[in-house]
């Protein structure tokens, strides 16, 4: 990578960070009020699939972790000890006190999920929620996740996704290009966080294509299901035993 491109990278996750620090106090409520609490069930569907092959005395890394609701869910949900990583201070000082309200003893560590503070094969389980479309790589940030992760573990990818009925697709596209920076910039005060939400999604690798990227950066037994008629994907994955 040049130079140029290594610069153009960090203007771009500097960006990206400041617009979640302007959006901090606000996120929570409207990540339930826009999506009418759906994304609630999707990150219960995420843990219940991680805990399936947890091994006794596991750990979990969630990346991208924002303010920790899914952190919190998987704390709540699995035996396992789970720790939290963002980038965004103002993002993780919020799921620091949700951790302390709630009782719940999870270190929240700040990082670049392109460049994770932790040795190799460190967790069991890895997850990353709506954060991957963030990353100035997509394919950078799935080989973190696989090195990070330990022989057999799983990786599990919560992201907005290509819808697959067309009347879906298209009223999808309405809401978030029309209605969603609307609704979402008047509640934040940032209408430019709203605009880049719809931006990243168009951007983003479908059902497919994702499949495909994790299996070209080592992992295995790929697949996907479908959440809401594939306005998001849960996609799952495993490192292998060798």
């Amino acid at each position: 990578m040049s130079d140029k491109e290594s610069a153009t990278k960090r203007e771009q996750a500097q960006r990206v960070r400041e617009m979640f620090a302007a959006i901090a106090t606000r996120y929570d409520l409207l990540n339930h009020l826009l999506s009418g609490n759906v994304d609630r069930r999707w990150r219960r569907l995420v843990v219940r699939r991680t805990a399936e092959n947890l091994p006794r005395g596991a750990r979990i890394l969630d990346v991208a972790c924002g303010t920790g609701d899914l952190a919190l869910a998987l704390v709540k949900g699995t035996d396992a000890a789970v720790v939290g990583l963002d980038f965004c201070r103002p993002m993780l000082d919020i799921a620091v006190a949700k951790s302390s309200e709630g009782g719940l003893p999870i270190p929240f560590v700040e990082g670049d999920a392109l460049t994770l503070p932790f040795r190799d094969r460190s967790f069991d389980g890895v997850s990353i929620a709506f954060g991957l479309r963030n990353l100035a790589s997509i394919e950078a940030g799935l080989r973190e996740l696989l090195r990070v992760l330990r022989p057999g573990g799983t990786v599990a990818v919560l992201e907005f996704s290509t819808p697959r009925i067309p009347i879906l697709r298209t009223l999808f596209r309405i809401y978030f290009t029309k209605l969603l920076p609307l609704f979402g910039g008047l509640i934040s005060g940032s209408k430019s966080a709203y605009q880049y939400l719809p931006d990243s999604v168009s951007r983003f690798p479908d059902q497919a294509l994702l499949a495909a990227m994790m299996k070209d950066a080592g992992f295995i037994d790929v697949s996907f299901q479908n959440l809401t008629g594939g306005i998001a994907a849960l996609h799952l994955g495993r490192r292998p035993q060798r």
